[in-house]
């Protein structure tokens, strides 16, 4: 059964570390948040790596699709200078990599399946398949995706893990007018998913009750404001994804 954390460490923690690194999955352990939420895609040679963007440019010295990017070439890379000095060299963790310190650490992990165009099941089988080789803890684990494609695979090779189904405003343009797609209850019920994990303008009241009363665990991404993480705790909201969760946790109500 899933047991969610009250906060997850949106990227490691973003707000304190490079993104999707083994430097941030650390300096979430250390600050004693329990899970980390991390973004798997393939090289072009599909291995795992824990990133996030479609290209190199934003986070790394390189450039390029990473979809046309072998890992001989990626794991060169360096990604932590555009964070700062002092995390200049490190590296592009791989899935493998990732997982042996989250074990290492007792850690959960929510696992946001982000494939490059066009890459949806292989994406989400290539990480499924190394994560059936080494990860036990189906406590510990949420599968989660924006894309619908990707958590069908997830459902057909590991049917015993837990998903979640992302959602974003419908109308990305204007965040005072945000609108959930109104299917939403119909594709997760498809794809039989556990939690329904949505962005902070879509959480409100109404909302968040809907979601509960279809029996539905509610993630919220991202939220760095404690007051307004203390008002979805009081709306019924179970998990809240933070940038910097260590502020986040020690604001909240009443944590288990």
């Amino acid at each position: 059964m899933l047991k969610l954390p009250k906060v997850i460490g949106h990227r490691g923690a973003a707000a304190y570390a490079p993104e999707n690194t083994i430097e941030g999955i650390h300096t979430a352990a250390d600050m004693g948040i329990k899970w980390v939420e991390l973004d798997v895609k393939l090289t072009k040679d599909d291995i795992p790596i824990i990133f996030h963007d479609e290209t190199l440019d934003r986070t790394t010295n390189g450039s390029g699709l990473v979809a046309e990017t072998p890992y001989d070439y990626i794991r060169q890379l360096e990604c932590g200078s555009w964070y700062g000095d002092s995390f200049a060299g490190i590296k592009i963790p791989t899935l493998e990599e990732v997982v042996d310190v989250l074990i290492e650490r007792d850690m959960g992990l929510n696992l946001e399946i982000k494939p490059c165009p066009g890459r949806e099941k292989e994406t989400a089988e290539a990480a499924l398949d190394m994560l059936s080789h080494y990860w036990d803890n189906h406590d510990g684990l949420l599968i989660s995706s924006f894309q619908h494609v990707s958590l069908e695979a997830a459902k057909d090779v590991a049917a015993d893990w837990s998903r979640g189904l992302l959602l974003a405003p419908e109308n990305d343009e204007d965040i005072n007018a945000a609108v959930i797609n109104p299917n939403w209850k119909d594709i997760a019920d498809y794809l039989d998913v556990k939690t329904l994990n949505i962005a902070h303008s879509l959480a409100d009241r109404e909302t968040i009750e809907e979601i509960i009363d279809a029996e539905l665990k509610v993630l919220v991404y991202t939220v760095n404001d404690p007051m307004d993480a203390r008002l979805l705790q009081s709306w019924g909201v179970d998990c809240v994804f933070s940038d910097e969760p260590d502020v986040i946790l020690a604001n909240l109500l009443t944590v288990h």
